[in-house]
């Protein structure tokens, strides 16, 4: 039996392949290659020693996820593959619609027709909107800021719906909060398609030389010094909770709703000053209008997922900037 990865040549999806093959998991990759390298097959490779499987398609081809659940025995699916940047979405809502909301329509329909009921998704914090407290639990109330939150939340209401006229599906719904850091061999991370929209690939693209200076949206929130806090977790650790999530839907439970997050919020100066401190890098900024969509304050309570899944996020803000720091050193140009 095999577990299909959407988006698996991605930031969050390659991290995840790398724990899965690292057990002996069987994994094959779909990915389009919209904002992700090929390059990236090799490195799993290299890291892991085993071959990767991987097809370039999309989740809106209907036939070809028929051929692929033909072909492989899955019996469960990650799904990260998605559109993801803030910004954009507000500039074309209606790809972003069509992108993560249909696809994972047409994915969760070839899946019910080959009984894999199995499924691992990949939400967003943002779902939670602007939250009225911090930390955030997974009972509040859910909303959104934007087109790429409202699109994590319609597929989240969706498989809601799916499950409860279907009870054999079991569901994971993983709510992310902000993942950095990379590999520790330095070898795969984060590689943003031009500007970054992600404060992390920012900072380092700017320590690099790649940028002349970081830009800071809005110093004028009511957080500690005025700019946004966020729950910032290593990449790995986020793998980690993929893992568990895919053990979690061997007992069949149904659907579930987890936190990743560390449970500590920083502000972007914050950011600026830590990863200045772990890499002696000086990082110039400038404070900028705030960007619409944006919210002031957003960090996990991740105790459920600990009880639940037993998993917690054990790597330091030190760790991650480092991480994040050997990749970019090694890697100025991401995967070109």
């Amino acid at each position: 039996m095999a577990t299909l990865v959407t988006g698996g040549a991605g930031y969050i999806g390659s991290h995840t392949v790398v724990e899965l093959q690292q057990i002996n998991q069987d994994v094959v990759i779909l990915d389009n290659l919209s904002n992700s390298s090929k390059a990236v097959l090799k490195r799993i490779e290299s890291i892991t020693n085993k071959a990767v499987t991987f097809v370039e398609g999309d989740i809106l081809d209907t036939e070809l996820l028929h051929s692929l659940f033909k072909q492989y025995q899955f019996d469960s699916v990650i799904h990260f593959a998605g559109l993801k940047a803030v910004g954009e979405s507000n500039e074309i809502p209606l790809h972003y619609y069509k992108n993560n909301v249909y696809g994972t329509l047409n994915l969760c329909e070839v899946m019910a027709q080959h009984s894999v009921k199995n499924l691992v998704f990949s939400s967003s914090a943002t779902v939670y909107g602007d939250p009225e407290t911090v930390p955030i639990k997974e009972s509040f109330p859910t909303s959104a800021t934007n087109p790429y939150g409202r699109s994590k939340l319609m597929v989240e209401e969706m498989l809601a719906d799916l499950y409860r006229s279907d009870p054999s599906w079991n569901i994971a719904l993983l709510r992310y909060f902000n993942p950095i850091g990379a590999h520790e061999s330095g070898t795969i991370g984060e590689a943003p398609n031009g500007i970054p929209n992600n404060l992390m690939p920012y900072i380092t693209q700017v320590a690099v030389g790649k940028l002349k200076q970081l830009s800071v949206f809005g110093n004028d929130y009511n957080t500690i010094d005025g700019t946004g806090v966020r729950d910032y977790i290593h990449v790995v650790d986020l793998a980690h909770g993929h893992l568990k999530a895919l053990e979690k839907l061997n007992s069949q439970p149904g659907l579930v709703t987890y936190n990743l997050g560390t449970g500590q919020g920083y502000s972007v100066l914050q950011m600026i000053n830590s990863f200045e401190k772990a890499t002696g890098q000086a990082i110039p900024y400038q404070i900028s209008a705030r960007r619409a969509g944006d919210i002031a304050e957003c960090y996990a309570d991740p105790q459920f997922a600990n009880q639940e899944l037993n998993w917690t996020a054990t790597k330091s803000l030190v760790e991650m900037m480092e991480d994040s720091w050997r990749w970019q050193q090694n890697n100025p140009n991401g995967y070109q």
